[in-house]
């Protein structure tokens, strides 16, 4: 673990922000098994064409046009829309940092 700080008071805990630094033979690791998970859902098709993130040939921006163009289809066509927006940015800030500090 490294604390990166974010303010100025050092020796507050909650100006510091832990991160983790894995070894290279991990980070490998997981890339190899990432990529054969990856193989194995395009080869049985058990991701649905709307999957954009983290997938080759897709990305975040063409999901947000997408999803906007869904929108715009809907309210054009007169129909209901109920939306459901999960945000998980600062997630790493609801941990508790006593319990990285152990």
């Amino acid at each position: 673990m490294v604390p990166i700080y974010k303010g100025d008071d050092r020796s507050t805990v909650t100006n510091c922000r832990s991160i983790s630094l894995p070894t290279v033979v991990c980070k490998q690791l997981e890339h190899v098994i990432a990529g054969y998970l990856r193989q194995v859902w395009d080869k049985n098709a058990w991701l649905c064409e709307g999957q954009n993130g983290f997938r080759a040939e897709y990305c975040c921006e063409s999901q947000v046009i997408s999803v906007c163009q869904d929108i715009a289809d809907c309210l054009h066509e007169g129909v209901g829309i109920d939306t459901i927006i999960i945000a998980f940015s600062k997630a790493f800030d609801l941990v508790p940092h006593d319990w990285l500090l152990m």
